[in-house]
């Protein structure tokens, strides 16, 4: 049995290191580089707009940004927290640590690079996610690649089957990747992390060969677990909109801190960020080519997988906020990656740096060092043994809430495969497989997940790549409009009934802003 083992992790890291290191970071990039050259660089040249459209309106009197119109939607910002939520996991702390010990500071640079064309990718996601958006029979909205493929892919000439049958193989990616890296990967992480810094000390015996403090945390999470997810989007939707704000902006609080101690070297930290970049023996290295070194690739790796942009994850989450205009959600997705890659793990990055555990000269991380625990070790630092008590509640909070935002893409795609029965059953095994997160000791479990969550991008990238003729032609209607004052007719829905019930409410919600304005 052990053999089996050893030869499925050889066969299943073969395909990993093809799927997500070779083929899913070339595709994702070019991807990226294509809709920001399709759209006008409208992340550049319309900054001003989508940061008024985005964050800028929820500080605005009476927007409707933050109101739900109905019991079966969610607000714009709530489906940013949601979709922050699930994005926002251990991989920003541990992950970008992970990527400068392996590629050295240059990485941070290259993990902008991916960002900002991620950005776009993201944005046409969510555009698409929109557009193509159905009613499922309980009145709710239904979003994502799976309805892209099948209604925007899918109605191409000669194309009807091939759309139909990556939307079934993307949402059962889907499904798997939410048990593994959405559900026993993070839970796993949360129970190491709550031992190692809480009860390293605290020994309760075993059952079945199984620690009983592991059963306890792995029993607790369940619980809590269950209370948020078996309520429902909105119950998610709800706590995320309370707590992803808070933790977000109170790591990057600890983070400036932290930055601030050693503002004596921030010269050097971005000095080396810029150097190593380039450098042809860049940290770790031994690169020979931009597209081979360590540098680039754990950079890339680390600015598109910390986001998700491209892997069709988040859409499915924006698909269901109660906004009329694509491109309007579209704005979100490009704030998402900017928070998300730009923000937080940038923040993380300047931490690491400033520990004094990589040599700012050399790039090569000092010997015996950690990735895991360098983050805390570098507020343990700074702040003593609250500092690293700081970064193991930070972690639980940020792979918690990545729970709860995958158990809704899962049940998003069981809806795509089974209908609206199915989902209850779902959740139920879902909040079930919590417990076996807390208790396994394998990682290959969630090392497979990895692959499937790989996976589901290359089906999600077909359909983004067939229809981004039909982002450019959205994001075009919506700047003549909305932007240039052109009196056009707005393209909402692909559906007709959809496009008309839109363009109605539409015209309601430009008319009060209006009158607000005023």
């Amino acid at each position: 049995m052990n053999e089996f083992f050893d030869w499925l992790t050889q066969v299943n890291s073969a395909i990993q290191d093809i799927v997500l290191n070779k083929v899913g970071l070339v595709l994702l990039l070019c991807t990226g580089i294509l809709l920001t050259v399709m759209t006008k660089f409208f992340q550049v040249t319309h900054f001003g707009h989508w940061v008024k459209e985005t964050i800028g309106s929820v500080f605005r009197k009476d927007s409707s940004t933050t109101k739900k119109t109905d019991k079966k939607t969610i607000s714009q910002f709530q489906a940013l927290c949601t979709a922050l939520a699930a994005t926002m996991g251990t991989g920003n702390i541990a992950g970008v640590a992970a990527a400068i010990v392996t590629g050295g500071p240059g990485a941070v640079f290259w993990m902008w690079v991916a960002a900002f064309f991620g950005m776009m990718t993201n944005f046409s996601e969510n555009v698409l996610g929109i557009y193509y958006r159905r009613k499922n029979p309980n009145g709710e909205w239904s979003g994502g690649a799976m309805y892209y493929l099948t209604d925007g892919l899918g109605r191409k000439k000669h194309c009807k089957t091939v759309g139909r049958v990556l939307a079934i193989l993307f949402s059962v990616f889907v499904i798997l990747a939410s048990f593994g890296i959405g559900n026993m990967g993070q839970i796993n992480k949360i129970t190491l992390n709550l031992e190692s810094t809480f009860f390293g000390g605290v020994d309760l015996g075993t059952v079945m060969g199984i620690p009983v403090i592991n059963l306890l945390i792995g029993a607790a999470l369940m619980i809590l677990a269950g209370l948020i997810i078996l309520g429902g989007l909105q119950r998610i939707a709800s706590f995320a909109e309370k707590i992803v704000p808070f933790m977000a902006l109170t790591y990057i609080v600890g983070a400036l801190i932290v930055f601030f101690v050693h503002i004596n070297t921030v010269g050097d930290m971005f000095l080396s960020i810029f150097r190593f970049a380039f450098s042809i023996d860049a940290a770790a290295g031994g690169a020979v080519g931009v597209f081979v070194s360590k540098v680039v690739a754990e950079g890339f790796k680390r600015g598109i997988f910390s986001n998700e942009a491209g892997l069709g994850s988040s859409v499915m989450v924006h698909s269901s906020s109660n906004v009329k205009e694509p491109v309007k959600q579209g704005m979100w997705g490009i704030f998402e990656v900017f928070m998300d890659t730009i923000v937080v793990c940038t923040v993380t990055a300047i931490v690491v740096l400033s520990s004094g555990y990589i040599d700012l000269e050399t790039g090569v991380a000092a010997d015996g060092v950690n990735d895991a625990t360098l983050v805390a070790q570098a507020f343990g630092n700074v702040f003593g043994s609250p500092g690293e008590i700081f970064i193991a509640l930070a972690m639980l909070m940020f792979a918690f809430t990545t729970v709860l935002g995958w158990s809704h893409y899962g049940s998003k795609a069981v809806e795509y495969l089974m209908g609206v029965k199915a989902i209850k059953v779902y959740k139920v095994i879902f909040v079930l497989m919590i417990i076996s997160g807390a208790v396994m000791t394998s990682s290959l479990a969630w090392d497979i997940s990895d692959t499937f969550n790989g996976f589901m991008m290359l089906p999600n990238l077909v359909g983004v790549l067939s229809l981004s003729p039909m982002v450019a032609k959205i994001t075009k209607n919506y700047i003549d409009r909305r932007i240039r004052g052109k009196k056009e007719k707005p393209m909402l829905s692909f559906d007709e009934a959809i496009q008309t019930e839109a363009e109605i409410a539409l015209t309601e919600e430009y008319s009060e802003e209006s009158k607000i304005s005023v």
